[in-house]
């Protein structure tokens, strides 16, 4: 036999004892996120944009980290290292397109593609708010 008074206090699985519970009004995390907590892209970031002092052809001057790890890829490619050489290429190719973009004034792959899916989304929204079906736009988009 078992008493209604226990079953309001019993332990066990998915009843966890009163005293442990979350108290209503009460955060689970009172002290949260710390606030100014850098995440890990902006540590990295800050990591490539400080500044060393390098000596080439006897000055020295100062410039990125980034910079100089560039130097120093493009200067092993240029004596004959082959891994240097597989990870200099594919920057190299990116980096060249980039400014063929630029020259063009022709917006890249991603930016029309987000054009045509925010058009789309616009489409469906009409449909939607006036009433019509889905299935019309979905048409739509299918012979495009």
């Amino acid at each position: 036999m078992i008493n209604d008074g226990d079953d309001l206090n019993a332990v066990g699985y998915k009843k966890p004892p009163k005293a442990t519970q979350f108290k209503k009004g009460t955060s689970g995390n009172p002290k949260g996120r710390p606030k100014g907590k850098r995440n890990m892209a902006t540590v990295i970031l800050d990591t490539f944009k400080t500044k060393v002092v390098i000596n080439e052809n006897g000055r020295r001057r100062q410039v990125t980290k980034l910079e100089a790890g560039m130097m120093q890829l493009a200067n092993k490619s240029a004596s004959g290292d082959l891994r240097a050489l597989n990870l200099g290429t594919p920057l190299v190719r990116m980096a060249e397109e980039h400014v063929e973009q630029e020259k063009s004034g022709k917006p890249g792959l991603l930016e029309d593609t987000d054009k045509r899916i925010l058009e789309g989304l616009m489409k469906r929204f009409e449909a939607t708010s006036e009433g019509g079906n889905d299935n019309e736009t979905d048409r739509e988009r299918e012979t495009n």
